[in-house]
């Protein structure tokens, strides 16, 4: 097996450092010679070599779908990388369970929904409906947690104003849909609809969704983002662990409070 360098790191596909890669892509034109020529020409415009079509499909009136394996000598030090990332304790329902009722002593306010045209719940229903997914039950289910989903579809201000009456600790945001960046969009609004009404400090910002990352979420003003391959638990576990940050932080606060009012005197 070849030494694999990390400060030079390159695609595996047959065998270690040979720079292999898989794309798939779309192009509008009929299926045809000229136009897997044009696929094969393309990617190798882009910087790869020993470009093979490996499939090519009509895909509708005028589209062409490709399959292409190529190489790529390029490579990245991989000890340069910085990516944030949740380093958090894994605990299951009942340990986060016994937690938040001890610690916190109340269930954690949470109010969850996919706001703008998104009309995929998968996510959110994942995550907080109580029969969870693959073995790892919903928030619903915890006695740590009150839970109101409000599903698909909703207004911004809708979604606002649910976690106000509802006196809400954390907003969870879920978003699928991510044509032209809608998702980014709608993520942005949630924030910048908070900040206009005062509210930018008042909850935990959560988002989720396939094209999240903890990176993006951070970058747009939330505490924290889940992506594919994300539990009902770890999302649990984060709220838990957000929340009593929150309470450590408050008698300085009210600390800060009463000397200020001193100094008023």
């Amino acid at each position: 097996m070849a030494e694999i360098n990390l400060s030079q790191l390159v695609p595996y596909g047959d065998t270690t450092n040979d720079g292999a890669v898989q794309l798939s892509f779309t192009l509008p034109v009929e299926p045809s010679a000229k136009a897997r020529e044009a696929a094969t020409q393309l990617v190798r415009n882009w910087g790869f070599f020993d470009v093979k079509i490996a499939h090519m499909s009509k895909i509708g009136i005028g589209y062409a779908l490709f399959v292409v394996m190529a190489r790529s000598d390029k490579g990245i030090d991989y000890h340069k990388v910085e990516a944030p990332q949740l380093n958090l304790e894994k605990r299951d329902y009942k340990e986060i369970d016994k937690k938040i009722l001890s610690e916190v002593k109340r269930p954690i306010r949470l109010v969850g929904a996919c706001t703008g045209f998104d009309a995929h719940t998968v996510g959110l229903d994942a995550i907080l409906n109580m029969k969870g997914f693959d073995g790892d039950i919903g928030l619903e289910r915890y006695k740590g947690f009150k839970v109101v989903n409000m599903g698909s579809q909703v207004p911004t201000d809708e979604l606002i104003d649910r976690a106000v009456k509802e006196n809400a600790d954390a907003i969870l945001l879920s978003k699928v849909v991510s044509q032209k960046d809608i998702h980014i969009h709608d993520m942005r609004e949630l924030v910048a609809k908070l900040k206009n009404r005062g509210l930018e400090k008042k909850f935990v910002l959560v988002v989720g969704g396939p094209r999240v990352t903890h990176k993006l979420a951070l970058e747009l003003g939330y505490d924290a983002g889940f992506t594919i391959g994300s539990r009902p638990s770890d999302v649990a576990n984060f709220l838990y662990e957000k929340m009593i940050e929150k309470l450590d932080k408050e008698p300085e606060t009210q600390t800060e409070t009463k000397k200020s009012g001193q100094r008023k005197k």
